[in-house]
């Protein structure tokens, strides 16, 4: 799985859900519909930028997706077009919210994440767990390796959907 594309950089730590979604909007029961309202409330973001209208990548800083656990933060991301948020870290909901949803949470060391703020695009190779810069340059990151395939397949769900036949197919040769 490659995500290639432009970079939205959010150069902020401690980035919350509220922030990401505010709460007002929070009305739906689907995974649509939030990304409109994605950071509105954040000033002086560039996720209206026209620059940025088919960025693949948000790029912040530590502590990302902290506050309130709520799926909609990583609903919200997707939903604007984002396969993969990069950043030092992230608060520990909001990670396996990513993964469950197959958003793919980068780790990359803080120094790694400042070169990538001075990049336009990257392109991020998710079996091989890196992330590649223009100049060449590769940053390597980890991710665990059950998620890693709820992520390939598109999240916890359409990963739990692919082990449906087995399941039957065990339960044919135990009966």
């Amino acid at each position: 799985m490659l995500i290639s594309g432009k970079i939205l950089p959010l150069d902020r730590s401690n980035i919350d859900t509220d922030q990401i979604i505010p709460a007002r909007y929070l009305t739906g029961i689907t995974k649509t519909g939030y990304g409109v309202h994605l950071l509105e409330d954040v000033p002086g973001t560039p996720i209206n930028n026209p620059k940025y209208k088919d960025a693949a990548v948000l790029l912040t800083k530590e502590n990302f997706g902290c506050g309130s656990s709520r799926e909609h933060a990583v609903w919200a991301i997707m939903d604007k077009g984002f396969k993969a948020v990069i950043a030092s870290s992230f608060a520990r909901i909001f990670e396996e919210n990513c993964y469950n949803n197959g958003l793919v949470p980068v780790k990359l060391k803080s120094e790694e994440v400042e070169k990538l703020f001075k990049q336009s695009n990257c392109e991020i190779d998710v079996i091989n767990q890196v992330v590649k810069l223009e100049s060449g340059e590769i940053f390597k990151f980890e991710l665990d390796p059950l998620k890693k395939e709820f992520i390939l397949k598109g999240g916890f769900l359409k990963y739990m959907e692919s082990k449906v036949s087995l399941v039957k197919t065990w339960e044919k040769t135990a009966s």
